[in-house]
Formats: C-alpha cells, structure tokens, sequence
C-alpha cells in the first residue's frame, strides 16, 4: 500500500478517538450528569453545545476550503485544526461539576478543531487514489477509524470508573500521537502556488462565490448536498445523544456503555469495509438508499425496545449503518466534485454535513426539555432519513460524475 494512503488512513484511525469517546460516549453523559448536573437542562445545554460549535465550522469551513486549495496549503491547515482539538482536548480534565460555561466553551472549541480538520482530510482523498478504488479507500478510511475508536474506548475503560476526567488528556495524547503519520507521509499533489502576495480571506470569499455559481451547473451535486443536509442530519444526532438515551433510559452505567459502542464499533468497521466494495460494485446512491433503510430500522426499533439487551441490538445495527452511509456518501461527493477544486467543494460538503448538524441536536435536546421523553425524541431522528431518502433518489448519479469530469476543462 502507498505511504500517501497510509498516511491518510492514520488521521482517521486518530481523530476517531475524539468522536467517539468524546462526542459520543463519555463526554456527552459526564457533562450532562456531571458538569450540569439537572435534569433536562443538561440535553439542552449539550445539544447547544454542538451546535454552535457545528455552526461556526459551517460558516468558516467553505473559506478555509477555497484558500486552502488556491494554496496548496491542506497539510498545514490540517496540522493546525488537528492539534487546536488536541489541545483543548486535555483541556476538558478540568472541567467539573458546575464549570459549566467552562465545560462548553472547551469542548466547543475541540470540536471546531476536530470538524474544521476535517474539511483538509476529506479533500486529499480524489488525490490518492483513483476513481475505480475511491469506494475501497473511502471504506477503509472509515474501518480503520473504527478501529481507532474502539481502541480509544478500551483505553478509556481502565479509567471510567474510577477517574473520569483522565480520560480526557489521554485521548488528547492518543489524537495527537497517531495523527504524526499523515504529516510523515501524505505528500500534497505538486501543483503551481500563487507567488504573489494576496489576500486570502477575499480569496477565499471570491471563490465561494464564484462557487456558488458553479454549483447551478452542478444539479446532481446540488441534490444530493440537499439529502446529505437532511440524512446526516439524524446521523449527527445519533452520535450526540446515543450515550445519553442509553443511560438515561436504560440506566446504563459508564462501564456498560463503554461495551455497547466497543461492540458498535466492530460492526462499524465491519459495515465500512463491505460497503466500500459494494459502492464499487453498485454505485454509491444505491448504497446510501440502502444504509438508509437501515437507519430507519434503527430508530423505529430504538424507539420500541424495552430493555438493554434489545437497546444493544440497535446498536449493532446503528453500527453497520453508520460506517457504511458516512463513506458511501464521501465517495458520492468525491465522483461529484470537479477535478482541482476538491477543497473548495468539500468546504461546502462541510458545509452542509455542519450546518444539519446544527439543527438536529438542538431539536432533541428541546424535545426532552419540553416533553421529558428521551423516547419521542429519538423518534424525531427518523423523520430526516426518510425525508434525506426520497431527496436522494432524485440525484442521477452518472450523470453527475460526467458533468464533473467535463464542465470546467474551459477554464
């Protein structure tokens, strides 16, 4: 395998320790039971958390996108957003009961580190590998990160019980150690830079909006950034309050839960792999549609189960949905994109995939606040994969992939 491919691969196994030990697992529960300590008020106040950071990473993402990629400069941005989360990461050692402001500010700002860098990883991927192989790598990107956050998970497991708020430098350490490989190995593609002194914050602005024009002779692109708004929407919920619902429906304890996504991740990484295959095999709207089926069975079933043993069953299945539709849906908007503005537009991928992210999370932290039902909540997640399904089958998707191979060789 080619060192560039390695190398990527690494960030993913890395920054997998952040989402899923933060933001999902052991975080979320000890800032709402913990740091907040009421009833009710700490869904909200975490889901505002998540919120504004998701929007503010919404709304700097397409210019750090646009100047990145006029630069050839997504290494550097990378390393920085990589070790602000790092950093802020430890930071949440000190986060206890009451510090409440302290408490979101921080995690606020690791999260912007974590999303934002996200924006430079996603973009290398068209230049490592070719069109044929983007499923198989996109896959195993998101294998490989499962398997990052699993190990994160058994990490944190010998310190769950007895100390939490270790465990918070210790993913920093873990975040910051096995992301060095990408900026080892990933060689940035050799393209002419701007000589000259510009600036690139009008640079930036200037080619979101030439962009934005762009975008109106890319239809297919532009449905399918209208689904991917609206399913990844009820995904990011998902991992928001995942942990929250289990232990506040099903009194499940630190240790419990640190199992039920340990397990979750497996089929996590089992889903990444053997649907980056079928992306190949199939197409990637077809295995999106697919993944998204799933998701509905997944909430439907949460929302019915009865106990614990039933709620780890949702989580297998939520596992295999994940993992599968997350890179399903990157190698959709990889074929999608054109050629030479892989920053720029996966600036607005972030964009979108940020901007729902926003939405979804406030609205079930309010549900609970005004019905005190984790239940009806959940059930509310559903609503935006069936309606992220039937945007999706608009999007024709040959069509697509043509149009962003030809449309900008004029220029």
């Amino acid at each position: 395998m080619k060192k560039n491919i390695l190398g990527w691969l690494s960030y993913d196994f890395a920054n997998s320790s952040f989402t899923t030990v933060i933001v999902t697992v052991v975080y979320s529960v000890y800032f709402k039971s913990v740091v907040v300590g009421k009833e009710g008020i700490g869904d909200s106040l975490w889901g505002l958390s998540v919120s504004l950071s998701m929007l503010i990473v919404a709304l700097i993402s397409p210019i750090l996108g646009a100047i990145a990629d006029y630069t050839r400069s997504k290494k550097k941005f990378l390393f920085v957003f990589c070790y602000i989360s790092v950093f802020f990461t430890g930071l949440l050692y000190f986060a206890r009961a009451g510090t409440v402001i302290w408490g979101m500010l921080i995690f606020m700002i690791a999260n912007i580190g974590y999303e934002g860098g996200n924006v430079f990883y996603n973009a290398f991927l068209p230049e490592i590998t070719t069109k044929k192989n983007l499923g198989k790598v996109s896959g195993l990107g998101w294998g490989i990160g499962y398997i990052g956050g699993l190990s994160a998970l058994v990490l944190s497991y010998l310190f769950i019980e007895t100390n939490v708020p270790l465990v918070f430098p210790l993913i920093a350490v873990f975040f910051g150690v096995f992301a060095i490989p990408i900026f080892v190995f990933l060689k940035e593609s050799k393209t002419k830079r701007q000589t000259q002194k510009l600036n690139y914050i009008k640079v930036g602005y200037k080619r979101i909006k030439n962009t934005f024009h762009r975008i109106k002779d890319l239809k297919e692109l532009s449905r399918f950034l209208i689904s991917f708004f609206i399913y990844n929407d009820g995904i990011k919920t998902v991992i928001v309050f995942a942990a929250i619902y289990g232990a506040q429906r099903f009194g499940m304890t630190s240790s419990q839960l640190i199992i039920y996504f340990v397990l979750a991740n497996i089929t996590s990484f089992i889903g990444a792999i053997i649907f980056g295959f079928v992306v190949d095999r199939i197409g990637a709207k077809r295995t999106i549609s697919i993944t998204l089926l799933i998701w509905i069975a997944v909430v439907i079933w949460a929302f019915f189960c009865t106990n614990v043993t039933q709620f780890y069953g949702v989580g297998l299945l939520a596992g295999v949905a994940i993992g599968s539709c997350q890179s399903a849906s990157r190698s959709l908007f990889s074929l999608l994109t054109p050629e030479d503005k892989h920053a720029e537009f996966f600036g607005f991928y972030a964009v979108s995939g940020k901007a729902a992210a926003i939405i979804g999370p406030l609205l079930y932290g309010l549900l609970v606040l005004i019905l005190h039902s984790q239940r009806w909540a959940i059930l509310s997640i559903a609503l935006f994969f069936v309606a992220g399904f039937f945007v999706l089958q608009t999007v024709n998707e040959e069509k697509g992939i043509q149009v962003a191979s030809h449309i900008f060789r004029k220029e």
